[in-house]
């Protein structure tokens, strides 16, 4: 692999321990990670200017369906609750295989790869018709991000009193022998690894208690991380406290769901008890600030999170819910909900970014990414700011505030995957005919 010198950046966001902000800086890439960072430095590789330039870590996507792509906008679902949006969508995601798996994958990390963000993970609950998460890690190394995809599953359907059909849920012990299965075969523990698994039950609404006690104990042997969606909105408060008589913070800890190894989807109604749990056993929460608009789930309280302690990322979440996979959007939304609710100065531009870069990093318990400093993954993202978007901007590094939605160039593990604004990694007006075909298909068979 080739060094890269990304020359004379306009102002740097290292994110580093310090969050130093440096000008007419320059950063040499050498194997993969970032070897120095300086002024005047040279290589015989490859040059990429960065004046006039805003450059950050690639940004972090701690949630999202990527097999949603396929269902954006669905006419009945536009304006439901979770409940009956669910209701509406599971009988045609029943339809999928694993064809809509490995596009729709691709689709929504190319999407992602164009807002800046190099690291996603993605939560496949559904394995219909023969699909198998084997098509999503597929689908993403030939995109080029960096992946943490997680073994989701369903186990408890209509006719046990559960969300889903019973054609979408799994016996429990193919779970769990799958789960081995992919672990197994995909996942690398290594620093600067491109794809680590995680395990991820779809809720407690759609398990038992026995399957989300087994799959913590299953992760614990594996060492591999938990996911799960938590507290979403008023309804899950009311099924947690109906079937298991307790908040969803307190099942979760009873079943070994809190850790530094465990982080939460949405957690929109945690209550100060909860949040209290949350940061002293530093489990993780992936805030999805669109979709929770989307559904009218509410308001997370984030800035309550962070004063606590608790570690927080951003997650675009599905785009049946959030109609969108742009990364700097959610970062904005989530700026702009925590400023709604409490205040003009409750959460800063740059506070957000943070979140949205080493914030997300960390829960994804990827220390070596997130953030620009010698050592570090060089998963990197150039924003031109010298277009409409930035015009008239005081300052470079409120991008969030003003500054484009689209990155220039991502450079993820130092290979380009967007460069001049254009995936450069797959032929994308080819992929969006194939997602568009698939799409139309399932539209005329609903």
């Amino acid at each position: 692999m080739q060094e890269i010198l990304i020359k004379d950046a306009g102002l740097l966001l290292t994110m580093d321990g310090e969050r130093r902000e440096l000008a007419g800086t320059d950063i040499l890439i050498r194997g993969g990670q970032i070897a120095e960072i300086g002024t005047d430095l040279s290589t015989k590789g490859k040059v990429i200017s960065a004046r006039g330039c805003l450059v950050t870590p690639g940004l972090v996507n701690t949630h999202h369906h990527m097999f949603q792509s396929l269902t954006r906008a669905v006419l009945a679902a536009q304006d439901a609750l979770l409940f009956d949006w669910l209701k509406v969508l599971y009988p045609i995601w029943a339809r999928l295989g694993p064809e809509e798996i490995h596009v729709s994958t691709q689709v929504a990390l190319a999407e992602l790869a164009l807002s800046g963000c190099s690291l996603s993970s993605d939560h496949l609950y559904i394995m219909p018709n023969g699909a198998r998460l084997d098509d999503s890690i597929a689908a993403a190394s030939e995109v080029g991000l960096r992946f943490h995809p997680t073994r989701g599953s369903m186990s408890i359907g209509e006719s046990k009193g559960g969300l889903p059909p019973d054609s979408l849920i799994e016996a429990e012990r193919d779970i769990l022998e799958d789960c081995i299965r992919v672990v197994d075969a995909f996942h690398d523990s290594a620093e600067g690894s491109m794809c680590r698994v995680g395990l991820a039950p779809c809720s407690p609404f759609s398990v038992s208690r026995e399957l989300m006690r087994d799959t913590a104990l299953l992760a614990a042997d594996k060492q591999v991380m938990l996911h799960t969606h938590l507290a979403e909105n008023d309804q899950d408060i009311a099924y947690s406290e109906a079937h298991f008589g307790c908040r969803p913070g307190q099942y979760a800890e009873e079943l070994g769901w809190t850790g530094p190894h465990v982080w939460h989807a949405h957690c929109v109604k945690l209550d100060a008890g909860e949040i209290d749990l949350f940061a002293r056993s530093k489990t993780g929460v992936a805030h999805c600030p669109c979709s929770n608009c989307r559904l009218g789930s509410g308001v997370a309280p984030v800035r309550a999170m962070r004063d606590a302690g608790v570690p927080v990322g951003l997650g675009v979440d599905g785009s049946a819910s959030n109609d969108t996979g742009n990364l700097v959007a959610e970062a904005r939304q989530a700026m702009l909900l925590q400023r709604v609710t409490l205040g003009a100065d409750a959460m800063s531009a740059r506070e957000t970014l943070e979140i949205a870069t080493r914030g997300g990093a960390d829960v994804l318990g990827r220390p070596d990414c997130g953030r620009i400093e010698p050592g570090k993954c060089a998963d990197i993202a150039i924003w031109d700011i010298s277009g409409i978007d930035s015009a008239g901007s005081w300052d470079p590094a409120a991008l969030l505030l003003a500054g484009p939605m689209q990155v220039r160039d991502l450079l993820v593990q130092g290979r380009e995957i967007v460069r001049d604004g254009q995936l450069v990694t797959l032929d994308l007006p080819h992929l969006v005919e194939r997602q568009n075909r698939l799409s139309r298909q399932l539209m005329e068979t609903a």
